[in-house]
């Protein structure tokens, strides 16, 4: 009787973990927070969990820093990464380490080669690090509407989430991308990227999908194309 009992508990355990709705992790960018995400509307199949971001050790590398963030993620059942900007980056850093059905980047970099000059030359000549992490996070709030003006459609969204960063988590998110040194990533990587990206221009990038004009911000500035988008990736087996 008790060996009964313990067969269909295992089994019934068994069922429940295969019956879980699959996990998709959405990973925001340097200067937004899950409300990048607010205005996309993925399929009631999917279970939906943003990943949060502690601030890193000082000197923490892109991978370091993935390895406690995959502390979040649950490995057993079926998962997805989207991830944006640097978000993005962090999930070509797990693509190595776990292994997700699908991993969908939205304005990001998949190696150190897509990066700008800007990032890729202060590896040697570190100019950010004569400027305090206020300084850093101050600068970024002026820079980002001229940068890319396209984010004043959702203005006070960005603005807010901008300002709630903590600026440690700022500058040493930025110490990470410059000490980026990624040379290969997962070629099964689906890259969403736009033709008016100023922060991470496409001349440098190898998209799968280009929308046309799309910005640094997209994500939240076009969220119905890229929610269609992401909808009809999902869908592919």
């Amino acid at each position: 009787m008790i060996r009964i009992l313990v067969f269909m508990s295992l089994f019934l355990l068994g069922e429940t973990i295969k019956g879980q709705d699959p996990v998709i992790y959405l990973f925001p960018g340097l200067g937004s927070d899950e409300r990048i995400f607010s205005e996309i509307r993925l399929d009631s199949n999917y279970k939906v969990v943003n990943i949060s971001y502690p601030v890193p050790v000082k000197g923490a590398s892109m991978k370091e820093y993935a390895i406690i963030l995959s502390k979040q993620i649950d490995t057993t059942h079926d998962f997805y990464f989207i991830g944006v900007s640097i978000g993005g980056m962090f999930c070509c850093e797990l693509a190595e380490i776990l292994h997700p059905k699908k991993i969908i980047i939205i304005s990001s970099a998949k190696c150190r080669k897509e990066l700008p000059f800007r990032y890729r030359f202060q590896k040697n000549i570190p100019i950010y690090k004569l400027f305090p992490k206020k300084v850093i996070k101050f600068g970024a709030r002026v820079l980002q509407p001229l940068v890319e003006p396209d984010r004043n459609k959702n203005k006070a969204t960005f603005k807010s989430m901008l300002k709630n960063k903590n600026a440690a988590l700022l500058k040493r998110s930025v110490n990470m991308i410059i000490r980026w040194d990624k040379k290969t990533y997962n070629g099964s990587i689906i890259h969403i990227h736009g033709t008016k990206d100023h922060t991470l221009p496409i001349r440098k990038i190898k998209p799968n999908i280009i929308v046309d004009k799309g910005s640094h911000m997209m994500t939240l500035t076009r969220a119905k194309e890229i929610e269609k988008i992401l909808k009809s990736i999902l869908l592919e087996k």
